[in-house]
């Protein structure tokens, strides 16, 4: 004779709770992979994590993707992400990782998007964009996408606070190639060269030189004079 298992409710609500746990870890993990860290800090800096939370950051803490980097009204930060990249914060900045893919036996997955929602940062791109795709890093902001190429760069937002300078977005590449587009055109920029933005509805536009804004970083921040000059103040324009 053969006994006719039979499920209970009690079964079926503990299969539940455990499916759901599952799916919550999971869930957690992927929003909370580790994608680099913290190495040079002057100030508060803050990370806002997928979870609504938000966590005070220190020299060697984790940054992962999902989390909104804000720092201070005198803070600096530099991240060293996974593939070698670099990222450094300037103050009154606030700097999504969006999206970010790196595995060094996998080429063809790398991808990064970051997201200026204010403020100003430098940064040198690691191996995405210069291996695999190399449109898989973009630099995603109100007015423009910025499509990196192994190159390094500066973008600073103004909004109402840059004195006589009109608001919008502005870049300057210190080395490689940046194609800055919205839905009205497109510029492409070597090194040397600035773009202005001052709406999404506005074609990007080539500077002849650079509008007042100052590019240097603290010498506790920058990692050398390289591409431009680099002291222990920075007096110009500081987006809040």
């Amino acid at each position: 004779m053969t006994r006719k298992r039979t499920t209970t409710p009690k079964s079926i609500a503990i299969s539940l709770i455990v499916l759901s746990l599952l799916l919550i870890f999971s869930s957690v993990s992927f929003a909370e992979t580790e994608v680099g860290r913290v190495t040079h800090l002057s100030g508060p800096l803050f990370a806002k994590k997928a979870d609504g939370t938000t966590k005070a950051l220190s020299i060697n803490s984790a940054v992962e993707q999902g989390d909104t980097l804000v720092t201070e009204k005198k803070t600096y930060a530099r991240i060293k992400f996974t593939d070698s990249g670099e990222v450094n914060m300037r103050p009154g900045t606030q700097l999504k990782v969006s999206e970010y893919s790196f595995d060094q036996a996998k080429p063809k997955e790398d991808k990064v998007v970051f997201n200026l929602v204010k403020g100003g940062m430098r940064s040198i791109t690691g191996m995405i964009g210069k291996r695999g795709d190399q449109d898989s890093y973009k630099l995603v902001t109100e007015t423009a996408v910025a499509g990196v190429r192994g190159t390094t760069y500066e973008c600073k937002i103004c909004q109402g606070n840059c004195g006589s300078i009109p608001n919008g977005l502005y870049l300057f590449v210190l080395q490689g190639v940046v194609n800055v587009s919205n839905t009205a055109g497109s510029q492409s920029l070597s090194a040397g060269q600035y773009v202005y933005v001052q709406s999404a509805a506005s074609v990007p536009k080539i500077l002849p030189g650079n509008p007042g804004i100052d590019f240097t970083l603290p010498t506790s921040i920058a990692d050398s004079p390289k591409g431009g000059e680099t002291k222990k103040t920075d007096p110009g324009c500081i987006v809040r």
